[in-house]
């Protein structure tokens, strides 16, 4: 799929729906951008089937929700294996995300949750069963997001 042109109001909408998608309104977004809401709807629509929004995820604290383990395996595997492996690794008991690298021997992070080691045991069996290599688990703490500026709208423009 080619790339989407996004002018200065698509970045602006992008950028809203970064900061916060679920308390942000299309009326919010509208008089943030400059346009009407029924703009922003069109634009949102657009932006949705254009692939360029994939999907609206809610923030968890796993912690929180029971899990106080959250684990970002390190794992390695053959090039030409990493797109199924992912996919398999996902349908994993506890496997909430899978990055897959471009390059490297540490080409898949497989990120998990679980409630205590014999959980993350489980994990790091299957995920050996399954073909990865783990390289390395490592204890995630916290994990910061922002939205990305170029998103940012400009009045300017």
């Amino acid at each position: 799929m080619s790339p989407v042109s996004l002018d200065s109001v698509d970045r602006g909408i992008l950028y809203a729906l970064q900061r916060d998608a679920r308390n942000t309104t299309i009326a919010e977004i509208a008089a943030e951008v400059d346009v009407s809401s029924s703009t922003v709807r069109n634009r949102i629509e657009r932006l949705e089937d254009a692939g360029v929004i994939e999907g609206y995820y809610p923030k968890i604290n796993y912690e929180k929700a029971a899990f106080p383990l959250h684990v970002l395996f390190i794992c390695s595997a053959p090039a030409e294996e990493r797109g199924r492996l992912a996919s398999e690794a996902l349908d994993s008991r506890g496997v909430v995300d899978v990055r897959e690298m471009l390059t490297s021997t540490r080409n898949l992070y497989v990120e998990a949750v679980a409630t205590d080691t014999g959980d993350l045991t489980s994990i790091s069996n299957t995920l050996a069963a399954l073909g990865f290599q783990v390289e390395s688990s490592e204890i995630v703490t916290e994990h910061y997001t922002r939205p990305w500026a170029h998103f940012e709208y400009d009045h300017e423009e």
